[in-house]
């Protein structure tokens, strides 16, 4: 299954994870490295080391928050928000095979499923 979602992100020219990234980024503009962290349920660590391609390839961008705050916040570039829409529709196609392959119902029950076991605490 994470082949065929690879598959359709690829084509966007990113991997699935950093879809996931921007995605993030893309809905909360501004936001903070230690928020996105806990959103994502990953640590500080590596969501710097996944963030640094996508900075180096110009997707994102950090920027201070004001002049008088250390802050720095996390935006998309134009570059970034032009991928998100490509790979947010390649997405959509893979969600289209999955449920087409595995039968919509069951797709939701699984979706549900795996939502449940990432708010367990």
């Amino acid at each position: 299954m994470s082949q065929m979602y690879e598959r359709h992100i690829n084509a966007a020219g990113i991997t699935a994870a950093q879809f996931t990234i921007i995605a993030s980024i893309g809905r909360r503009p501004g936001v903070q490295m230690a928020e996105l962290a806990d959103a994502m349920v990953m640590d500080r660590t590596t969501l710097v080391r996944a963030l640094k391609p996508l900075q180096r390839d110009g997707l994102v961008e950090a920027t201070q928050e004001s002049a008088s705050s250390r802050a720095v916040g996390l935006r998309l570039t134009a570059a970034g928000k032009d991928t998100l829409a490509k790979a947010s529709a390649q997405w959509r196609a893979a969600q289209a095979e999955f449920e087409a392959k595995f039968g919509e119902k069951r797709a939701k029950a699984l979706r549900q499923s795996l939502f449940e076991l990432t708010t367990m605490e």
